[in-house]
């Protein structure tokens, strides 16, 4: 019941942030906007105030704002109407709604780097047979605080830190123990994975998993909008970078689009983590909304730009 909660929250938000973006940007164009719905169908809840009526529906699954002549149908050529508009002015309308999802994608990651956000220490938990670390001698419990040198701090820095290091035949890791710190020359073995979208790429291995230790992380306010920026564009390429297999026929659209119970279940994953983790959904979930509604497609924002 609270994972369902939860999503309906997450899913309101969304909506609410788009349809304002178009409701606010027609109102400073002077077109009247004659409903903002949150939901579709039988209206449950309704109020009128200055010439618009403001609804929630019983399908909580979308909403719309109806601008006044917005089709040839209803269009009576009145300077309040959406049709009486410059195209230029009618693209602004349409485009708010996704930009301001983009914006809350990119606040939500803000205030994740600058509240604090939990993220693994560079402990070892495991060994994999077959790779460098376990004949090198490194054990169970070793932290790692160096890699040739250079000091890592958490897990994220040091996967990629070996992972980068696939054409080195070693690596010396410096090693906190017992309080005592050694210097341990590992073997790199290189293997080829899978990537987030589905391409082979070759990365160096040397066969240690994370402990599970947790730290929290936290940036300064001008630190963590940089921050916020940078995984704001990151995911954008992401996206595009995935759309673009996706047309190609190289990546599955089965595994790379979740639905509505997909989303449910990762609500659901998120709630049972915390707060950081329900933001990052949202941020993610705001920011690929918009990217999608941009899309040349008739349904969508970016089909009625193009038209």
């Amino acid at each position: 019941m609270v994972t369902f909660f939860i999503f309906m929250l997450i899913l309101g938000l969304l909506i609410i942030v788009h349809e304002f973006g178009h409701f606010i940007v027609a109102k400073k164009l002077g077109v009247k906007v004659e409903k903002f719905s949150f939901g579709f169908g039988k209206r449950i809840l309704s109020k009128k105030k200055d010439g618009t009526e403001y609804s929630i529906s019983l399908i909580p699954l979308g909403g719309y704002v109806k601008l006044a002549g917005d089709s040839l149908e209803e269009f009576k050529n009145k300077p309040d109407e959406y049709l009486s508009k410059k195209p230029f002015e009618r693209c602004q309308i349409i485009f708010f709604g996704p930009l301001l999802n983009y914006v809350l994608g990119f606040l939500c990651f803000w205030l994740i780097f600058f509240v604090g956000y939990p993220t693994l220490t560079t402990k070892v938990g495991g060994l994999v047979d077959g790779f460098g670390a376990k004949s090198a001698g490194i054990q169970i419990g070793d932290k790692i605080i160096a890699i040739d040198g250079k000091k890592v701090d958490f897990w994220e820095d040091l996967q990629m830190a070996i992972q980068d290091k696939k054409a080195a035949a070693k690596v010396a890791l410096s090693v906190l123990r017992d309080n005592k710190e050694y210097t341990i020359e590992v073997k790199i073995k290189e293997k080829r994975l899978d990537d987030a979208l589905g391409q082979k790429r070759s990365v160096g291995l040397i066969g240690i998993t994370p402990n599970g230790e947790i730290t929290k992380v936290k940036h300064g306010l001008l630190e963590s909008f940089i921050l916020g920026i940078n995984k704001t564009l990151d995911l954008t390429i992401l996206t595009y970078k995935a759309l673009w297999r996706m047309i190609t026929g190289k990546l599955s659209m089965r595994e790379s689009i979740t639905g509505p119970l997909g989303i449910f279940y990762i609500t659901s994953k998120a709630a049972s983590i915390g707060m950081i983790a329900i933001l990052h959904l949202v941020a993610v979930l705001s920011v690929s909304l918009c990217i999608f509604n941009l899309l040349p497609l008739p349904v969508l924002d970016g089909g009625h730009i193009v038209l």
